[in-house]
């Protein structure tokens, strides 16, 4: 349960989506800082904050997380996340990632090196065991996919309005150094949504559907329930500037109550003009 709340906090950060063709290059650069909480059936477990940079050629994303509320009396906790890759003709083109999180029971750290045709070279500690029941990864696994970092961004094609059903409609392909796993969205509607310092305005909301390709134990409880579960969401917020989208709140519904990240700050502006510093997020 523990260590659950700290990767969910890493994972719900990059949760958001990904893929598209930049339309308009003068809409192409952008800042985002936000800080989010996570929560689960209501009680606080963790914080986070996440960092994303884009311009015409290049994107940027740092994000990190801790442990705080009432798991924090009992186990400390915190991680660190991060992501950078190329536009390439306008579609999103990782580079590498790298995950680090730490609990007083457990550390674990992924890397991952990746080109236009996918992984190239991968380091993941503690190495995941050989078991009867895992589904073999296989090379063709690791070929056109997308880290969970630069998940977390949406590049909305053509020149109607970015925030859209259209944002929803794709399946994203990602590997994450463990597991390879597809992300079903499905549009369920617009919503007015509102930050306690920063955004205020309409975010599109998608439905979620977890379907696992390889790495995973499909007899596990956990998974079987995974991919049953239809309350899965993500509700998507734009940043100023681009045609991208970035998560707001994330939503799973669990055994014992619903997971939720919401942010507590949404700021963007427009970078057009201004230099760009190294994305940094620091959980205040």
């Amino acid at each position: 349960m523990l260590r659950f709340s700290l990767t969910a906090t890493l994972a719900l950060v990059g949760a958001g989506t990904l893929a598209g063709t930049l339309a308009t290059p003068v809409l192409a650069d952008g800042r985002l800082e936000a800080r989010y909480k996570l929560s689960l059936a209501g009680l606080e477990l963790g914080r986070a904050a996440l960092v994303l940079e884009v311009d015409e050629k290049s994107y940027t994303a740092s994000g990190s997380a801790r442990l705080t509320g009432v798991v924090q009396a009992v186990s400390t906790g915190k991680g660190t996340a991060g992501a950078r890759g190329q536009i390439d003709h306008g579609v999103l083109a990782p580079r590498a990632f790298a995950m680090e999180a730490e609990t007083d029971k457990k550390a674990e750290a992924i890397r991952l090196v990746m080109n236009g045709a996918g992984v190239t070279d991968m380091n993941v500690e503690p190495p995941v065991m050989p078991v009867p029941d895992r589904v073999p990864l296989t090379d063709k696994d690791k070929r056109g996919v997308f880290d969970p970092m630069s998940a977390a961004l949406i590049m909305v094609p053509g020149t109607e309005e970015a925030l859209s059903a259209k944002a929803c409609e794709r399946t994203l392909s990602i590997f994450d150094g463990r597991q390879r796993y597809d992300l079903e969205l499905s549009f369920e509607r617009m919503e007015e949504v509102k930050a306690e310092k920063g955004y205020v305005g309409p975010a599109v909301v998608c439905r979620i559907a977890y379907r696992p390709v390889a790495g995973h134990r499909p007899n596990r409880s956990g998974v079987k329930y995974m991919m049953k579960n239809k309350e899965m969401y993500v509700w998507l917020a734009p940043i100023a500037g681009t045609r991208m989208l970035a998560p707001f709140r994330a939503a799973v519904t669990t055994a014992i109550g619903v997971a939720q990240l919401e942010a507590l700050s949404f700021i963007s502006e427009p970078m057009v003009g201004r230099q760009a510093g190294p994305a940094k997020a620091a959980i205040p």
